[in-house]
């Protein structure tokens, strides 16, 4: 199917017609976030973050000491996904496995403390909590730096009970949802089991699939979110084709309602399944500050703004908006109501 490709400014296309209308429609659907049931199914992981000023070199080996200042922990993959829906007003239901250790404690007391979000889903291993420590390094008056990454992950040690527990939850808790959505980091919660529920599901839900190397399983939801590399990467395509090609070849091969391809400073590609697509261009500054997280904001925004009424089209331009505040905060960030509708009163800026 040959596509008719819409550029988005401050405007909307509505219609094959070009009907246009402004973006004044869009904060009535962000005034209905509030309340709104959104399950979660994913990879939650803790990002630990370390922060330290560099004060000398080692006498034992070639590298800078970093004095130790503190330390932060949030909630990162599908607990930022969680995270995000939270601050936006939404009632979240998380399922995922989370630790019985003092980080998987301290994500437990995030959400069910801070957050007031209900952790009936989270199911609690005898394993340690996957875990992403970022070192950053920087002076007291500068943007402090990331050194070194090191991650845990021991997803290996779920025993069949606690899976077979996961899919009691799933069956409990999504059918009551006005939508989900699937945030798999390739942690080993979201399995073929889960996948084939969530295709039965979308057959009457709002089912938003998000995945770092397994979208060609996301088949049949509603709409997934993907990056412009994972996209290609998806498609088959090579690298120099253009975007519109990669959006035919998705929405050919995998029965999806809607296709939004994420393009960093190029701003979105939204793909429909009667034949259109829109190029949304990128809301705000294109410098970003920290890029950590703006998938799950994306994947956020879209889930609540559908299930707030919103068609595609509406959906991924909140969605960019909500991106376009994200990437200029600094580690795994979140996006509020009130900020959102006055980006979207002054076309981008805070």
């Amino acid at each position: 199917m040959k596509r008719t490709i819409k550029k988005v400014t401050g405007k909307r296309s509505g219609e094959k017609t070009g009907k246009v209308s402004g973006t004044k429609g869009l904060p009535r659907f962000i005034e209905r976030f509030a309340g709104k049931k959104i399950c979660v199914v994913g990879d939650i992981i803790a990002d630990v973050f370390i922060l330290g000023k560099p004060y000398r070199l080692s006498r034992e080996a070639p590298v800078v000491v970093v004095k130790y200042e503190g330390s932060k922990v949030y909630p990162g993959s599908a607990g930022n996904t969680i995270n995000n829906l939270a601050a936006l007003g939404a009632r979240v239901y998380p399922i995922g496995f989370v630790g019985g250790d003092s980080i998987g404690n301290k994500l437990m007391d995030f959400f069910s403390g801070e957050k007031g979000i209900d952790t009936g889903g989270i199911i609690r291993h005898s394993g340690g909590t996957i875990t992403k420590t970022r070192i950053l390094a920087g002076d007291t008056h500068v943007s402090k730096q990331q050194v070194i990454r090191i991650d845990r992950d021991e997803a290996g040690r779920r025993s069949a009970k606690e899976k077979g527990l996961f899919m009691e939850k799933l069956a409990a808790i999504c059918p009551h949802m006005d939508a989900v959505v699937v945030s798999d980091y390739g942690h080993g919660a979201v399995g073929s089991k889960v996948i084939e529920y969530m295709k039965i599901l979308a057959n009457d839900k709002i089912v938003v699939g998000d995945s770092r190397y397994n979208l060609k399983r996301f088949a049949g939801f509603t709409i997934i979110t993907p990056n412009e590399s994972e996209a290609y990467a998806l498609s088959g395509i090579a690298e120099d084709r253009p975007i519109e090609e990669v959006g035919e070849r998705i929405m050919e091969t995998m029965r999806l309602a809607s296709l939004l391809v994420t393009r960093g400073n190029r701003g979105m590609t939204l793909f429909l399944k009667d034949g259109m697509a829109y190029n949304i261009p990128i809301s705000g500054k294109d410098d970003v500050t920290d890029v950590t997280g703006a998938g799950d904001t994306v994947c956020a925004a879209v889930a609540l703004s559908l299930a707030s009424g919103a068609d595609f089209l509406d959906a991924s331009r909140i969605a960019n908006y909500a991106a376009g505040i994200v990437v200029m905060k600094r580690g795994t960030a979140t996006v509020t109501v009130d900020e959102l509708k006055r980006s979207i009163e002054n076309g981008g800026v805070l």
